[in-house]
């Protein structure tokens, strides 16, 4: 876990790798109950039967299921102290190039690309990059845009 104290430190870091989370394991109970909270129940994410002769090989976790960990992930990273709130204020980028079969485990990795004041406060925006293990692709990239206010 990196800690950054205060957005000076934080600005400092722009252009960076800040590192690593640990791995998380994508189980099918996760996937259900995600499609359960979405009412997005097709096939492939579902019903292990019948995706065992779909493309994958197996059930596959929902691109937003993925999107939906990145919180978490970068919440193991790295944190900025001496702030009184930090929002998600949304995304510029997202693509899924790769999926992500169940019981795989993925990671993300965080590139801090600006620090910038605005509304309100200052807009870090970071690419994040979720990767499975053993993957030749990522599952997941995305610019996230938070909103932290000193």
């Amino acid at each position: 876990m990196r800690t950054f104290h205060g957005i000076a430190e934080l600005e400092a870091a722009v252009g960076t790798h800040l590192g690593y989370s640990d791995w998380h394991t994508v189980a099918q109970e996760q996937i259900d109950t995600f499609a359960d909270a979405t009412g997005d129940h097709q096939w492939i994410h579902v019903d292990p039967a019948k995706a065992a002769q779909g493309p994958f090989g197996s059930t596959i976790a929902h691109g937003y299921l993925t999107l939906s960990l990145v919180p978490d992930l970068v919440g193991q990273i790295y944190r900025v102290d001496g702030v009184s709130i930090g929002v998600n204020y949304g995304a510029n980028r997202l693509r899924f190039p790769a999926p992500v079969p169940v019981d795989s485990k993925v990671r993300a990795g965080v590139e801090l690309l600006s620090v910038e004041p605005g509304g309100g406060g200052h807009m870090v925006t970071a690419k994040v990059t979720v990767e499975r293990e053993g993957g030749d692709k990522p599952v997941c990239v995305v610019e996230t845009v938070s909103l932290v206010v000193a």
